[in-house]
């Protein structure tokens, strides 16, 4: 009735758009107070049927009354009008929160996606990090290899024949031991590989094991390989020392076999700057 009152009875849609628009004022809900003579459904007095120019006037010019049935009959659509509207609103807002959850979850995969990826890059990367550092080690190792073989050739041509080809001594045959029934000669543990610590001079120290019958230039080449950057940045040639009993190993030495050379199964070496000669 408000609304009716307020938008002139122009009819249900407007008394709706008007509570539509007015449905959070703070007085939506309070009585309408409309001066006396333009009340619904009251009938004017005789005083104010007198308009300006007699009686009459006032009543030719005011607008028709709705009757209670009318009335009713207007409240009731405008609240079917009302809760339609309210329907749509909320099918609409149901709509928007289905939109926003369809797109929170695709999101969401997305997201997951991605990091799945991120781990898959970070695997091979790994997996390719590792393969390059495996072929790096057997490269080094290989040019360790040819590195001993190119020293073993230039020491062949240096001191004539090739490698392994000194004089042995000659074996002398041992003498006549007297056995006894009681006791056996001691047998001999044979050993295939040797455990070297290597003394450097500036107080640290490299380990490695080698195999029993390698030479001892293969000792002298991984200390020239691991050995740090000297001051200056050359390389002096080193020598190698044995601490107890103390023995400095010449270039004939090189050439021997460290089980021959009495440095299995392990040993101490230093480390010396070899004098020029």
């Amino acid at each position: 009735e408000k609304a009716l009152a307020l938008t002139g009875n122009q009819g249900i849609e407007a008394a709706m758009d008007w509570l539509m628009e007015h449905e959070d004022d703070p007085d939506v809900d309070e009585p309408l107070e409309t001066p006396l003579g333009h009340v619904l459904g009251r009938e004017p007095t005789p005083s104010e049927q007198v308009g300006p120019e007699g009686p009459g006037t006032a009543a030719g010019e005011s607008k028709p009354v709705l009757t209670e049935e009318e009335r009713q009959e207007q409240t009731k659509r405008m609240l079917e009008l009302v809760a339609q509207k309210q329907r749509e609103r909320e099918e609409r807002e149901e709509r928007e929160a289905l939109e926003r959850e369809k797109q929170r979850r695709r999101q969401g995969q997305e997201l997951s996606a991605a990091r799945q990826r991120l781990q898959e890059d970070e695997m091979r990367r790994a997996a390719e990090e590792r393969r390059r550092e495996k072929a790096e080690e057997l490269a080094a190792r290989q040019r360790v290899r040819e590195k001993i073989e190119r020293d073993k050739a230039e020491r062949a041509k240096k001191y004539g024949g090739s490698v392994g080809s000194r004089p042995s001594p000659p074996v002398t045959e041992p003498g006549p031991v007297p056995s006894s029934p009681s006791q056996e000669p001691p047998t001999k543990r044979e050993y295939d590989q040797c455990r070297i610590q290597v003394r450097l001079p500036d107080g640290t120290s490299l380990t490695q094991t080698f195999r029993a019958r390698e030479q001892l230039a293969a000792v002298r080449l991984y200390v020239e390989l691991h050995r740090g950057e000297e001051p200056g940045g050359g390389q002096d040639p080193v020598q190698l020392l044995s601490g107890f009993p103390r023995r400095a190993f010449s270039e004939a030495d090189m050439e021997r076999p460290l089980q021959e050379l009495g440095l299995v199964p392990s040993a101490v070496l230093i480390v010396a700057k070899k004098c020029p000669s």
